[in-house]
């Protein structure tokens, strides 16, 4: 039996929860929804449990009360450009938006990080110039480009 998490963060919706839910779990691996809480059969779901990438989520459909904002964002650390690439269009197709230096928001107003991992490395490295040379040319991106950013490092 598995245990239910101490921790869930918990993302408000005005009524779309159940229908974001659904379309993030299809978007990476070891995502599934886990409870679906209904108290009224013909309205949208009140809550919805659900798990994404191993990390335990909810959304509440709590009117519109409150607005998602870009203050709080699910940031992914991809592998390459591929996945990259693959996440950044399904996050940005049907009325999402690309923003800059890897965040976008998705079609229901969620923001979203989509860095790949070499950006934290490249930032980082103990070579400050060629640190910084990757830094702006990240600045000028939406979608991170990760044979730019190597460039750039590299000073080319």
């Amino acid at each position: 039996m598995n245990e239910r998490p101490k921790l869930r963060t918990c993302l408000w919706f005005d009524n779309q929860g159940e229908e974001a839910a659904q379309f993030y779990v299809t978007l990476l691996p070891d995502s599934h929804i886990e409870k679906v809480y209904k108290p009224d059969p013909d309205a949208p779901a009140l809550v919805v449990e659900f798990t994404l990438a191993g990390a335990p989520y909810m959304v509440l459909n709590g009117g519109p009360y409150y607005k998602l904002n870009p203050a709080a964002s699910i940031s992914v650390l991809t592998k390459d450009q591929e996945e990259t690439d693959q996440l950044w269009s399904a996050l940005i197709a049907d009325g999402g938006s690309p923003s800059q230096c890897g965040w976008l928001i998705d079609k229901f107003g969620l923001s979203w990080q989509i860095i790949p991992e070499a950006l934290p490395r490249l930032v980082g490295s103990d070579d400050k110039a060629a640190a910084q040379r990757a830094h702006n040319a990240m600045m000028k991106m939406g979608k991170i480009d990760i044979a730019a950013l190597e460039s750039a490092f590299n000073g080319e």
